[in-house]
């Protein structure tokens, strides 16, 4: 599927348009509790608590709908047309990826609220909070040339000064401490996609993509360090009971549909220049997994491939039930990015791989969801599943 091709420069509104969306990396975190075991250092079952849920529009369940002047959104028919309430801010058919891990993982709150919904208060957010902003990167510049985002850094203050005392004083109602529950929530973070279209690959950079991987890995570890817990580095966050940790891999983005549109590589195919960035950042990933393990005596990471799940649906899609993986379901807009309003779609959204022009439908993020919760494959999630890792004391 991969091709070399030169990078033609898109247009300014394409350019805009293009960086909104691609989500890239999922961190989890929890901590281990007190659950019945089948044996020395594992449960019989394992529902966290709730979930924090932190990045771009992998992940967004609806907080840009809430930002007058966000620069994507995802709150208008054809989006959300099989999810039970209609369009609800996801950049999907229907559920994306959070949600389906959270029904595998069978956590009390299933759609987790998005901070910027003004029900989102009180007892609502003892099972979670979503922070996620379709458009933002791990950087702070990483932005679309129009519209507002959420940062990454913004996101996790938001947690941290506004949702941090709010669960606490919840939870010392119901006499639990927040020190001994805090840690047992997953923390999930899906970003990075867009710091290498924006920043990377439209924004003209002069350094090599092996120095701005380096330095994206390097950014990203410190905005862990030092925006979840003032200015002390990770292990404070680990010190709290942050056990768990779940990595998931940037997608094959030389493959998307707008990407191909846009530069229009050789055969139709897939950009070979994007797809190889991406492949040199999950590496790096797959590295920080056993490199933190290391550092984090008792602390268990996970690994999983999103961009082989992907790719594999690419090479061989009847195998794993899909008919239509270059062209997106619906009719997009001018840019190429987003559903028209009102638009068109594909009868079969379940044989499609891509629903707009960049993300996938939920066919694909049951699949991923699945894949990262029980595969028993070490190039699908790497070194034990989700489930596994759930089932830790």
């Amino acid at each position: 599927m991969l091709i070399r091709s030169s990078l033609m420069a898109p247009t300014t509104s394409q350019a805009g348009s293009l960086l909104i969306f691609l989500p890239i990396l999922v961190l989890s975190a929890s901590l281990t509790g007190s659950m019945g075991g089948e044996g020395p250092g594992h449960a019989a079952s394992a529902s966290p608590p709730g979930m924090f849920v932190f990045g771009s529009s992998l992940v967004d369940n609806g907080n840009n709908n809430f930002l007058p002047d966000a620069g994507a959104r995802a709150d208008y028919l054809p989006y959300g047309i099989d999810f039970p309430s209609g369009p609800s801010g996801r950049f999907s058919n229907g559920r994306n990826m959070v949600d389906a891990l959270g029904e595998l993982l069978k956590l009390p709150t299933r759609r987790i609220p998005p901070f910027f919904g003004p029900a989102t208060k009180g007892p609502r957010i003892l099972h979670g909070v979503n922070y996620a902003s379709g458009g933002s990167g791990i950087s702070d510049e990483t932005r679309p040339a129009r519209g507002r985002v959420i940062s990454f850094n913004q996101q996790i203050s938001n947690f941290e000064k506004t949702t941090l005392p709010q669960l606490g004083a919840q939870l010392a109602r119901r006499e639990r401490s927040l020190s001994e529950e805090l840690p047992k929530y997953l923390f999930l973070v899906g970003t990075g996609g867009n710091d290498y279209l924006l920043n990377y690959f439209l924004g003209g950079s002069a350094v090599s993509v092996q120095t701005f991987t380096a330095s994206l890995t390097s950014t990203f570890i410190s905005q862990l360090k030092f925006s979840f817990l003032g200015t002390l580095p990770l292990q404070r966050l680990y010190g709290l009971g942050a056990r768990k940790f779940v990595l998931v891999t940037v997608q094959p983005i030389g493959c998307v549909p707008v990407v191909r549109e846009m530069l229009q590589p050789a055969n139709g195919t897939c950009v070979e220049a994007m797809n190889e960035a991406a492949l040199l950042f999950n590496t790096n990933l797959s590295s920080m997994v056993d490199l933190l393990k290391q550092q984090m005596p008792g602390s268990h990471l996970v690994y999983v491939n999103s961009y082989k799940i992907i790719s594999d649906i690419m090479r061989s899609p009847a195998e794993r039930g899909f008919r239509e993986t270059n062209k997106p379901c619906c009719t997009t807009s001018g840019d190429g990015v987003l559903c028209k309003r009102g638009g068109r779609i594909c009868d079969d959204r379940g044989s499609y791989l891509f629903f707009d022009g960049l993300h996938p439908t939920e066919a694909v993020n049951e699949l991923i969801a699945r894949k990262a919760y029980d595969s028993n494959l070490k190039n699908d999630v790497y070194p034990i599943s989700v489930k596994q890792l759930a089932a830790i004391l």
